[in-house]
């Protein structure tokens, strides 16, 4: 990579590293490395800046949201997928300084989700072994700072059950019954599992670590299952 690209990258990031070359190792797709006979892609960062990113982000929403285990780990699974993560790496032009091969680059892997997600996970694993875990926190900061409350948003403050209410009034004028299947391990860590059944039939399922929880994603599980039936309905 040219010193111009290398600078100019550093520049999106905010971030200058000591070692370039752990830099130059965290674009190289795994398809050049074959092609140039390299020895390795940045096959071992990804590997690396995924646990990076998972733990930089769960602590993140640790501390800004007080919130049950099974909402944070959703808004997590959201902003660590690789839908995120490329649209991260698109806002920081990443595809433009990827090294791919021929085959690669012909069925434009620079702008794939996968690839990008990826060389992100890899840049921040390479972040975190040049500069230390607070540089990659730093870095997501910036990068994800209106993400976190746009996430929380629309999955987690969304009125599942609510939503189901009005969705079966308008449809069939009834209310959805919500039915107490199970609760399982000790009072202090119990896990319920609810059903929710619209006139009669069961269209959700779901488990979690209070009533209220698994009723919220037995709701979003019903409003799912009604969303295909009116879809099937209409092919």
């Amino acid at each position: 990579m040219r010193k111009d690209d290398l600078l100019k990258l550093m520049e999106e990031i905010k971030y200058r590293f000591k070692n370039v070359e752990l830099l130059e190792k965290a674009m190289v797709h795994s398809s050049y490395a074959n092609e140039k006979h390299l020895d390795g892609s940045n096959e071992r960062l990804e590997f690396l800046g995924d646990s990076i990113v998972g733990l930089v982000v769960a602590e993140e929403l640790f501390k800004r949201y007080s919130l049950p285990e099974g909402e944070l780990s959703k808004a997590k699974a959201t902003l660590v997928s690789e839908k995120m993560l490329s649209k991260l790496a698109r806002r920081i032009g990443l595809g433009n300084y990827l090294k791919l091969g021929k085959g690669e680059e012909k069925s434009g892997g620079r702008d794939k989700d996968s690839i990008l997600a990826d060389a992100f996970e890899a840049l921040m694993g390479a972040i975190y072994l040049d500069g230390g875990i607070e540089n990659v926190r730093r870095i997501m900061e910036y990068l994800l700072k209106d993400e976190y409350d746009k996430v929380m948003k629309k999955e987690i403050l969304r009125d599942f059950k609510t939503e189901l209410q009005e969705k079966t009034q308008r449809m069939f004028k009834v209310l959805p019954e919500y039915v107490l299947i199970d609760r399982m391990g000790p009072s202090h860590a119990s896990t319920f599992i609810v059903e929710v059944r619209i006139m009669g039939k069961v269209m959700g399922r779901a488990k979690g670590s209070s009533k209220k929880e698994a009723e919220k994603e037995a709701a979003k599980m019903a409003l799912k299952a009604l969303e295909k039936e009116l879809n099937d309905g209409a092919d």
